[in-house]
């Protein structure tokens, strides 16, 4: 008489699966520093300095989008897994290939060919990545002067290239397989430039000073 096989165990999550599920979970019912800072502090100090009455024409951030460009993943599809690898334990979210949208042959680039990855990020994540971006991955800058007040794009946004990633704590020089740049776009609420500086300027963002403010301050 045939005996009865145990029933098989279901098969165990794979572990980006599980840290993704226990990321969400931990930030489920969390408040990031930036965001109560920006309620509490910001919006009182944004109405006084820009002179809005209206709360609601008060900027503020309503995305980050991360874009970190691979030339070479049409040769190697390793350089493409890495750079997303990297893209998740920065931001703690699954990255997206990005895929090109025409053809060169020049560069043997075929149209729908993933050569890079993206994130956005938006309500705690954002600021949460925000505070980490300012309070510690920009200061380990080799050389920091400040980013520049001029990368802001006439509508309110700003763009931010950085060349190392490895300047976020995340990532273990060791282990990481090359040095990669990106590109941090911080989308705001603002409706010019004027505005969005103030924003950045009130989380802290260190904008570069003026040759000429320094001459006077150090005179």
């Amino acid at each position: 008489m045939a005996t009865k096989q145990p029933a098989k165990a279901p098969a165990k999550a794979s572990k980006k699966a599980e840290s993704a599920s226990g990321t969400e979970a931990r930030m489920e019912g969390y408040t990031p520093r930036f965001a109560e800072m920006y309620v509490k502090e910001i919006r009182p100090q944004l109405a006084k300095e820009l002179g809005y009455t209206n709360p609601m024409k008060l900027p503020r951030i309503t995305k980050i989008v991360l874009n970190m460009g691979v030339g070479k993943a049409a040769e190697d599809k390793k350089l493409l897994e890495g750079a997303m690898d990297d893209m998740r334990l920065i931001t703690g979210q699954q990255p997206v290939a990005t895929k090109a949208r025409k053809s060169i042959s020049n560069f043997k680039l075929r149209e729908g060919m993933a050569i890079g990855c993206k994130v956005t990020l938006r309500g705690p994540r954002m600021y949460e990545f925000l505070d980490r971006l300012i309070t510690i991955a920009l200061p380990r800058v080799r050389d920091f002067e400040g980013v520049s007040s001029k990368s802001f794009d006439g509508r309110g946004n700003y763009a931010l290239g950085i060349k190392e990633q490895i300047i976020f704590q995340e990532i273990d020089f060791d282990k990481t397989d090359r040095v990669r740049g990106m590109d941090v776009i911080i989308c705001t609420s603002a409706g010019n430039d004027n505005d969005a500086r103030a924003l950045l300027s009130a989380f802290g963002m260190p904008f570069r000073r003026s040759r000429q403010t320094q001459e006077v301050k150090g005179a």
